[in-house]
C-alpha cells in the first residue's frame, strides 16, 4: 500500500524504508507493481509530479482483449478528459486472450492506464510500473525492496 497509513491496517511502502520523512513520488493501485521513487524532497516530489514537466511513465500492461492501439495514441475521452499514450507498442505475446502491451504516459492520472484501456473495450489484468522519467527499474531487484539512487543528481536536474 502506497500510503501512510491503511485503514484496514495492511502494511504500507513505508514501513520497508529507513527512518525519516519520505514522500512518495507517484503512487501505484493496489492491484499494481513496479517501480516507486521516494525522496525527502518536497521540490523534488513535484517537480517529478507535476503534469507541466510531462516526464514520462512507463508500464508493462496484460491487457485482455484486442485494444485499438491507433484510438489509444490519438486519445480518449476519459471522465476527467482526454488521454492518450505517447507510446504504445506490443511487447510480448500473452496466453490465451491476453496480450503484453509496452506504454507510455507524460501524466499520471488516476488509474489512467486501466482506463484508457477499459475505454476501447480491453481490461488490464496485471500492471508493472518499469520506468519513471530517467530512472528504469533494476531487473534484479526483487518485490519489496529498496536501493538507493547511484546518482540522484540526475533526478535534481529535472
Amino acid at each position: 500500500m502506497v500510503t501512510r497509513n491503511d485503514p484496514g491496517g495492511r502494511p504500507t511502502v513505508f514501513a520497508r524504508l529507513p527512518a525519516g520523512r519520505w514522500v512518495a513520488v507517484g503512487r501505484l493501485d493496489l492491484n499494481s507493481s513496479g517501480l516507486l521513487l521516494f525522496t525527502d524532497s518536497g521540490e523534488l516530489a513535484n517537480r517529478l509530479m507535476h503534469p507541466r514537466y510531462e516526464l514520462e511513465r512507463e508500464y508493462s500492461a496484460r491487457v485482455q482483449g484486442n485494444p485499438d492501439l491507433e484510438t489509444l495514441r490519438r486519445g480518449v475521452r476519459l471522465a476527467d478528459g482526454i488521454a492518450a499514450f505517447t507510446s504504445i507498442r506490443q511487447e510480448r505475446a500473452g496466453s490465451g486472450t491476453n496480450r503484453w502491451y509496452r506504454v507510455v504516459l507524460k501524466e499520471g492520472r488516476n488509474r489512467e492506464v486501466r482506463r484508457l484501456f477499459e475505454a476501447v473495450g480491453a481490461r488490464v489484468n496485471r500492471l508493472v510500473r518499469v520506468r519513471y522519467g530517467p530512472v528504469e527499474l533494476p531487473p534484479d531487484l526483487a518485490p519489496g525492496s529498496w536501493r538507493e539512487l547511484a546518482n540522484p543528481v540526475t533526478l535534481q536536474k529535472l
